[in-house]
């Protein structure tokens, strides 16, 4: 069940807040641009919260809108002055370093509220900052600055003087001063701690080394997130369906996926009787189901293949197997990428430097698309970047966009979600990804 959320200025800015921050969340809410870009000159101002709700600038000037009416984005009716004026805010506020994705108590982000308002104009303006931002954090990835000269002797300096000990402050007789621990170490001013503070990114070291849990309806690591679940099945056979495409069901083609898991993708790719169908998986506790003498991607099914090696399972980080595949000139007609504990960097790595060499020039490439997926304006900036970045690796990118069938996914700890940590999926829509080469 949903939950009312209070949008007015008193919930929203609090007694609590220190009186510079609250100048800059009421100079926002009240879209008082001018006054606005005077307290913007301090650095961190546009990005300052609320340290009991969260609140930042951008929060504000979106909620001061408040809900659209029925009219509010039509473009024959134009918009009313009040989004004008919050355009021209949080224009400034981005220019100014204002951070797209800060949630605030409510678990929202600026886009959120702007999303659940219905304001759409300023939503674009969320999704438009999110993809500069993904963009830059792309471009800066394996960055490492440079010292220079003078940053070196600012080193030296500061080491020597870290040597010599703390200075102890001496009065007008050069006596030592007796300074207190609150004199001695200002506290800091109250910081507002997010919702989901405690939830940590699962890296792919700690789930290569956790243990799995297998039933009928999911796959779970040793914390409870879902790895893999039965619920995936219909996008899986939407998948297929996308890479093999037609009236009739495609035979002989060539098919790498990565990631099995659960192994859903591949029994329906093994369906389709691929004359290659070549699986690189990681995972240690995978990789012993798929031992097992009931597996139905075991040694038995490796020797049904054409040829020797034309059906096999790969074990090992698709890193290292994928360079092999490329010695060994592999080439395919459907490629499938989905991974668990890896983020977008490395999605982005594989489409770009290793789809090209992999796919053949008629082929399609597809993966599971869960970026974002727990909140709709993190999902749309990340269709943004992956069609940039496709188009930079020579890529079509195309999106089919299905239902989800949301029954049983709507509430944390229920449905298909109860005995899971966090539900990892919060979308009515789907949007499958469907990568060929330009031209």
């Amino acid at each position: 069940m949903s939950t009312t959320i209070d949008d007015s200025m008193p919930t929203r800015i609090s007694s609590d807040c220190p009186q510079d921050t609250r100048d800059v969340l009421y100079h926002a809410w009240g879209h008082d641009l001018s006054s606005l870009k005077k307290l913007l000159d301090a650095p961190g101002k546009a990005s300052a919260q609320d340290p009991k709700t969260g609140e930042t600038p951008l929060h504000a000037a979106i909620r001061a809108c408040g809900p659209a009416g029925p009219d509010s984005n039509n473009p024959e009716q134009g918009e009313d002055g009040c989004i004008e004026e919050a355009r021209a805010v949080l224009q400034e506020l981005f220019f100014s370093g204002a951070i797209w994705n800060d949630v605030d108590s409510n678990n929202e982000t600026p886009g959120c509220v702007a999303y659940r308002l219905g304001r759409k104009a300023l939503y674009e303006m969320c999704v438009d900052a999110g993809v500069r931002a993904e963009l830059l954090f792309s471009l800066m990835d394996g960055y490492e600055e440079l010292s220079s000269g003078a940053d070196v002797e600012e080193d030296k300096d500061e080491a020597q003087d870290t040597s010599q000990g703390e200075q102890v402050p001496v009065n007008q007789d050069g006596d030592a001063m007796d300074i207190s621990d609150d004199q001695a170490q200002p506290q800091d001013p109250p910081r507002f701690i997010p919702p989901d503070a405690n939830e940590r990114t699962v890296t792919s070291d700690e789930y290569l080394s956790s243990e799995l849990t297998y039933d009928s309806s999911k796959l779970l690591d040793a914390d409870l997130n879902g790895v893999m679940m039965a619920w995936e099945t219909d996008i899986m056979a939407r998948s297929v369906s996308a890479l093999l495409p037609g009236p009739e069901v495609q035979t002989g083609k060539r098919i790498l996926n990565i990631g099995f898991g659960m192994g859903i993708i591949d029994g329906m790719f093994a369906q389709t009787n691929p004359s290659r169908h070549h699986i690189i998986e990681a995972h240690p506790s995978v990789l012993q189901h798929l031992s097992q003498p009931d597996s139905k991607f075991g040694k038995s099914w490796e020797k049904c293949g054409a040829e020797e090696g034309a059906y096999k399972v790969w074990a090992g980080k698709w890193q290292e197997i994928v360079p092999q595949l490329l010695e060994k000139g592999e080439v395919y007609d459907a490629i499938y990428f989905d991974t668990f504990g890896e983020d977008y960097s490395q999605l982005r790595m594989f489409f770009m430097e290793y789809v090209p060499g992999l796919m053949d020039q008629e082929g399609r490439f597809s993966f599971f698309n869960g970026l974002g997926a727990d909140r709709q304006v993190c999902y749309d900036v990340y269709t943004k970047v992956v069609e940039m970045h496709g188009a930079d690796a020579g890529l079509d990118v195309e999106w089919e966009v299905s239902d989800v069938d949301m029954k049983g996914l709507r509430e944390d700890g229920k449905g298909e979600w109860e005995g899971v940590r966090r539900r990892y999926w919060t979308l009515d829509k789907y949007r499958l990804p469907v990568c060929t080469f330009m031209g």
